[in-house]
């Protein structure tokens, strides 16, 4: 099988946690006899630096006529001051819009070698397995009108506004419903229902389409409730659906339950064309050339490439499983390092890794 990949290391530790990934395509690609042809291009910062625009149309075009996109992170300190349509984080919402990605589902689940790096309990955190579904391309990020605007007594205002529509809703509900199937059955719908009617508008949307989705068991829980249920007990979620905003906030709480943001993936799956697989962290210019960035989530990133876009579980779970047969090994990164472990950066990590891949069985 031949497979085109746009690769988008973009800023910080991203070109080196993507030259990892890319390594472990290639392994994976001889095992499987799958053929990668990489193609890449600039977004974030470096593309703003390269083109004055976070997102160069090239760039887009690259990624429209791929099989998937793999990014690896945005952003730093050296454009936090541009104005808001030429910051990095604008190139990624205009990558999502553009792609039709409306779909972002965020797992965080507890490895059982990494259990004591939750700042959690072991008894509140241990068999945790949670998938977020944010909704990606509507809410109060692209809602209209927005802007800083001034009133008739010469006051600015600022405004973002939060609107959703039928479509919107039910095509990410759908999404939320069949992921609890394939998982535990269970979906929570979290809004603010209580003081925002398009929430409320969301909650009908989503109890109405319950009907369709008889062996999923529903409900819903404000957002304030969650952010709290998610901190005293997250065993109590299976999959949750929610909003842009929310979504944005939630999954960032709920990845911090497995003690690093540095270890999950995540993925941004459109109705058609390709989608984009990311780890969640941020680029982290504080390290970024120091060889100290842990590359696990970008290669967990590559996995769910495989599964989502690829059709090819086979070689997703032999990356994962890969990933903890390293971890058993008891190789760490600094930011995952605990008492007893050895501490490596993101080179020996990747060797590691790569050798543990082409010793194994297919």
């Amino acid at each position: 099988m031949n497979y085109r990949i746009t690769l988008l290391p973009g800023d910080g530790i991203g070109p080196e946690i993507m030259t990892v990934a890319v390594d472990v395509l290639k392994v994976i690609g001889n095992q499987f006899n799958l053929n990668f042809e990489f193609q890449e291009a600039p977004i974030g910062g470096v593309a703003i630096d390269a083109t004055g625009e976070p997102l160069p149309k090239e760039t887009l075009e690259k990624c429209r006529n791929s099989d998937a996109v793999l990014l690896a992170a945005i952003g730093g300190y050296k454009w936090d001051n541009l104005p808001r349509h030429q910051r990095p984080e604008t190139g990624l919402l205009g990558l999502r819009a553009g792609l039709g990605l409306f779909a972002n589902l965020r797992p965080a689940k507890i490895l059982p070698q990494l259990i004591d790096a939750s700042s959690l309990k072991r008894e509140i955190v241990e068999g945790v397995d949670i998938m977020v579904v944010r909704e990606l391309t509507g809410g109060v990020y692209f809602g209209t009108p927005k802007g800083v605007f001034e009133t008739e007594t010469g006051e600015k205002r600022g405004v973002n506004t939060m609107a959703y529509t039928e479509s919107e809703i039910d095509r990410i509900a759908k999404v939320g419903f069949e992921t609890a199937q394939k998982r535990g059955g269970k979906l929570c719908s979290v809004d603010k229902a209580n003081v925002l009617e398009v929430s409320q508008f969301w909650r009908d949307r989503i109890t109405q389409m319950s009907s369709e989705f008889p062996d999923v068991e529903l409900s819903h829980l404000y957002v304030d409730n969650a952010a709290m249920q998610l901190v005293r007990w997250p065993k109590q979620f299976d999959t949750i659906v929610t909003g842009n905003l929310f979504g944005d906030i939630l999954s960032d709480a709920a990845a911090m339950l497995t003690g690093s943001i540095g270890m999950l993936p995540s993925a941004s799956l459109g109705a058609s064309g390709p989608g984009v697989f990311e780890p969640v962290h941020g680029s982290a210019p504080d390290i970024a050339g120091q060889d100290k960035a842990n590359p696990l989530a970008q290669v967990l990133s590559v996995a769910m490439m495989l599964r989502y876009a690829l059709e090819q579980p086979a070689a997703a779970d032999k990356i994962e499983q890969a990933v903890l047969q390293v971890l058993d090994l008891g190789y760490r990164t600094g930011d995952i390092m605990s008492e007893g472990m050895k501490q490596v950066g993101c080179k020996e990590m990747a060797e590691v890794l790569l050798k543990v891949l082409s010793s194994s069985e297919v």
